[in-house]
């Protein structure tokens, strides 16, 4: 699978359909202990959603973290500082594959990140470690690996045309696993969880918008890989273009965009 180079300004095209599950997310987050916890943020992107933490609790001391200079700029600029409650909202380069957390945390939470790192569900006994007594861990990720969207595109990475330069460059429909799995693993881990899942049915707008959403994330490997060859880039997208217009027809408001997420949140005993 290629590292992609991430595009934060195409990535928040979409900013309020991708902002939905976060909330729905913290919605089910419980209290945190003490009057200043300790959060971080998992593949935390350009930083709109990590500021979404420091409403939710403004004295809290928030770290986003990610390895995409260019959406850790994006945040820097736009979010970091003090916070209206006398917290604090900063930003640090991190690779989640390796992140450990290096103080105690009463919240590590991660976005819609999980997916690009294999075998994350390993990386799970080492942040629920890192958490205080009565700290949470809670995630989402899509859950979309065999919707048309995907599926297309890995059908076209690895037909004919495409294979020598693309077969090895996306994930594939084991990227994250079922629910079921994440619930086994984290009540396995000593914690009390709740997992479940959701689809959305957005309603997109605009020309070719289906295309346009995943330009912003599951696309950036395919267009990392062909970045050196605009021509090749274009062909792809054509291709891809017209498969994505047969699959998802636009109706009367917009083109409806099924998209199915999973959520968890486990939380330690509080053992103080």
């Amino acid at each position: 699978m290629t590292t992609p180079a991430w595009d934060p300004a195409q990535y928040l095209r979409h900013a309020g359909h991708r902002a939905r599950p976060f909330t729905d997310l913290l919605a089910r987050i419980p209290g945190l202990p003490g009057d200043s916890p300790a959060v971080a943020d998992l593949g935390c992107g350009p930083g709109n959603m990590t500021a979404l933490l420091a409403e939710r609790w403004p004295a809290a001391r928030i770290t986003g973290y990610d390895n995409s200079p260019e959406m850790l700029d994006k945040a820097t600029v736009e979010y970091q500082g003090p916070t209206a409650g006398g917290g604090s909202l900063d930003f640090a380069p991190a690779d989640v594959r390796t992140w450990t957390p290096e103080r105690p945390y009463d919240l590590i939470v991660s976005n819609a990140t999980l997916q690009w790192v294999p075998g994350h569900t390993e990386r799970f006994a080492e942040w629920i470690a890192g958490l205080a007594p009565g700290g949470t861990f809670a995630f989402q990720v899509p859950g979309n690996f065999t919707a048309p969207s995907h599926r297309l595109m890995r059908a076209l990475a690895e037909s004919p045309r495409w294979r020598s330069r693309l077969a090895d460059v996306l994930r594939h429909d084991d990227a994250v696993p079922a629910p079921e799995t994440y619930l086994e693993r984290l009540t396995g881990l000593g914690c009390a969880a709740d997992v479940w899942e959701t689809t959305y049915i957005h309603l997109l707008t605009g020309e070719d918008p289906v295309l346009d959403w995943v330009k912003g994330t599951g696309l950036r490997p395919v267009l990392t890989a062909l970045a050196d060859d605009p021509q090749a880039r274009d062909a792809f997208l054509a291709e891809y273009r017209t498969a994505l217009r047969e699959a998802y027809p636009a109706g009367p408001h917009g083109t409806p965009f099924p998209f199915r997420r999973i959520f968890a949140v486990a939380r330690t005993e509080d053992s103080r």
